[in-house]
Formats: C-alpha cells, structure tokens, sequence
C-alpha cells in the first residue's frame, strides 16, 4: 500500500510542476511577445515619422526654391522638370503623412500631421518675402512642434 500511495504522490507531484511549469512558461511568453509587438511598434513608429519629417523638409525646401523662382523674375529656371519635382516631393510628403497617421493612435498627432503639411501649401501661396519668412517660420515651428509630439511615444 505504501508503494502504491509513493507512487501517487510521485504522479501527482510530477503533474503539479509541469503545470506550473506551463503555467509560467505562457506567462513568460506572453511578456515576451507583448514585449515584441511593442518594440516593432516603437521601430514603425520612429520610420515613420522620420520619414515624414524628411519628406516634409524636401517638400519644404523645393517650395522655397520655387518661390523664389517664380517671384524673383527667374522665370527661366520655372521648368517643367521643377514644377515635376514638386508635384513628386509633395506626393512624397503626403505619402509619409498617410503612413505616420496609421502607425499612431493619437488623433492629436494625426492633425497635427495635416497642419504640419498644410503649412507649406501656405508658403506656395505667399506674395512677398516677409510673408514667406513668417510662414517658412510658421511651417518650422509646426515640425518642430511634431517632433516634440512624438519623441515621447518612441522613447
């Protein structure tokens, strides 16, 4: 009978630690796949809005350039390759603004995204040079303003 009694004990001994062996094994599991998911998130994130804020700052810049060729009596260097340029580089920036929205869950950021962009439309649109100084300033704020916003989700 002691045997037999041995045995059992042994049995369920045997059962109760593979149980909490699995039960902690999920668990560790689970952690690190919560752990994963959230590092690949944080990767996506900090591609994303680098590459808006690069896109943006191309964008930006061929603005600038084109305004002063336009409105600089430079109508020489106005080329069809320019204004191409331009419609690519906003194509760009609006592409990297779509890919940073989708990869936040911040429906603050993802406004803030649109009103960073909005800010160069604005600067086409300017009729002398203090006013594109005060939006180039404008429009360097706002980025700045989408660094900061974002910094704290990819620390």
């Amino acid at each position: 009978m002691e045997a037999v009694l041995a045995s059992v004990i042994a049995v369920l001994g045997t059962l109760l630690g593979s149980g909490a062996t699995h039960l902690f094994q999920r668990r560790s599991d689970e952690r690190s796949a919560h752990f994963t998911r959230g590092e690949r998130l944080r990767q996506e994130r900090i591609d994303a809005y680098c590459a808006y804020a690069g896109a943006f700052l191309d964008y930006r810049r061929v603005i600038v350039h084109r305004w002063f060729v336009t409105h600089e009596n430079r109508r020489d260097e106005d080329t069809p390759e320019l204004r191409e340029t331009v419609y690519k580089l906003r194509y760009a920036a609006q592409e990297a603004m779509f890919r940073a929205q989708m990869v936040s869950d911040d429906p603050a950021l993802v406004e803030l995204t649109e009103h960073v962009l909005e800010s160069l439309a604005d600067m086409e649109r300017a009729g002398d040079r203090e006013q594109l100084a005060e939006l180039r300033a404008v429009s360097r704020q706002r980025l700045r303003d989408f660094v900061a916003t974002v910094t704290p989700q990819v620390r």
